[in-house]
């Protein structure tokens, strides 16, 4: 989903088309991350719809079904245009189907911190984390991201493929809390959420608030009038390793809202293909893909979310299996990996330097801006190292590929 997150022009019609392909075969794979397959008869009927479904289609916009919602993957404008203009200027995605939540109660960061690896406690006024709901086992049910505001609540958004998982669980341990005597309550919103992301996503922002959005750095959070829209929560941070925000509105207002942000020459609509791309070039997971309920914060190389006071007190799901796996690491590891010639995609075996399989793809497309392929997978930790060269099976050919640090293009994150 969401993590901290080169400008190279892309020409012809192969790449645009491979990586169109590439992004199919992803939408059948990670809308199953916890919604599981779609059913052959499932229907555009039975599909949930944002509240901007219809200006979608307005605007040109070719949709598809992800994660049980009608979403559009593309616009008027190819996969590689849509992705080069919010490197380069400014695009907003429709994110509405993401779960959004308030966390009421005095007790509301004892109860986040039962759930989530995160030191929500260390957090000041209006700052926001990544953070990991975990199993005990260790495993990742999803990621999300927790903003403890100044208004008496926390703010949390996850994953839309897992709202349904994601609010049970939550659910049950609110029970939990309740009955041993503790005051927290839960609130799911309504709200649209709407991310507008790239270099020039500041200039664009700012004509519409009063607020000066150069004090609003990353993850950090505010409540806003947004272009005459009372009521907005915009928060610093994205999915696609540019400069951006999230800005939960109104439903009412969200169609006014894009109009009004549209309405700068600057900005264009993207789609779900273009923020795929975006965000595996900045290295970051998708739930479902690269990480899931096998994969540990330790093997998926995100043990940066673990508050350090957390792995301390070990009082968080899986801590017993997680913390001692910090020390004495793990036998796989999830890498960075670049290759030429075709493209790599999710399930692509990785292969040592003698032929046998050493881990598997899980992520994988060409890179707009690299002008190569990019991809993320897990292999044996013997092999994890940046620049060891490794081989993918691709069409039962293997194709030479080098292990890589992640982002694969640098991230533009605003700190001030």
């Amino acid at each position: 989903m969401m993590w901290a997150r080169l400008l190279v022009g892309v020409g012809g019609s192969g790449l645009g088309l491979r990586a169109s392909r590439d992004f199919q075969g992803l939408l059948r794979v990670a809308g199953a991350g916890c919604v599981g397959k779609r059913q052959a008869s499932s229907g555009d009927a039975a599909l949930k719809k944002t509240p901007l479904f219809d200006f979608h289609r307005e605007q040109g916009g070719k949709m598809v079904e992800f994660a049980g919602w009608s979403m559009p993957v593309q616009y008027k404008d190819s996969h590689i245009a849509s992705h080069m203009h919010t490197r380069e200027h400014c695009a907003i995605f429709d994110v509405s189907h993401m779960l959004q939540i308030k966390v009421h109660g005095k007790d509301r960061v004892k109860f986040m911190e039962s759930l989530v690896v995160a030191d929500i406690a260390e957090l000041q006024d209006n700052q926001g984390t990544l953070s990991l709901f975990t199993t005990e086992k260790g495993g990742i049910i999803d990621d999300l991201i927790v903003t403890k505001t100044d208004q008496g609540y926390l703010y949390v958004v996850s994953n839309a493929g897992c709202a349904d998982k994601d609010s049970a669980h939550m659910k049950v341990r609110l029970a939990e809390f309740k009955a041993a005597g503790f005051d927290v309550d839960l609130e799911f919103l309504e709200e649209a959420l709407i991310a507008v992301q790239g270099p020039s996503m500041s200039q664009v922002l700012q004509e519409g608030l009063k607020e000066d959005l150069s004090k609003l750095t990353f993850m950090t959070s505010t409540l806003a009038t947004v272009f005459g829209i009372p009521g907005c929560r915009v928060t610093r941070c994205g999915y696609t390793g540019e400069d951006g925000v999230e800005i939960s509105v109104p439903q009412s207002r969200v169609v006014e809202l894009t109009e009004k942000l549209l309405a700068n020459g600057e900005v264009k609509l993207a789609g779900l293909g273009a923020r795929d791309s975006l965000r595996l070039e900045a290295g970051l997971c998708l739930y479902g893909n690269d990480i899931d309920e096998t994969t540990t914060p330790v093997e998926g190389t995100l043990v940066w979310t673990i508050g350090k006071r957390r792995r301390q007190t070990k009082d968080f799901p899986g801590a017993d299996i997680i913390v001692p796996q910090i020390k004495a690491k793990t036998a796989r590891k999830r890498v960075g990996l670049v290759s030429t010639g075709p493209p790599v995609r999710q399930h692509t075996p990785i292969l040592g330097p003698d032929g046998k399989v050493i881990g598997e793809v899980t992520s994988g497309c060409p890179s707009p801006c690299l002008k190569k392929n990019v991809a993320m997978g897990y292999v044996d930790l013997a092999f994890a190292k940046n620049g060891t060269a490794i081989q993918v099976e691709v069409r039962k050919k293997a194709v030479p590929a080098t292990v890589s640090k992640m982002p694969f293009v640098p991230t533009n994150y605003y700190f001030g």
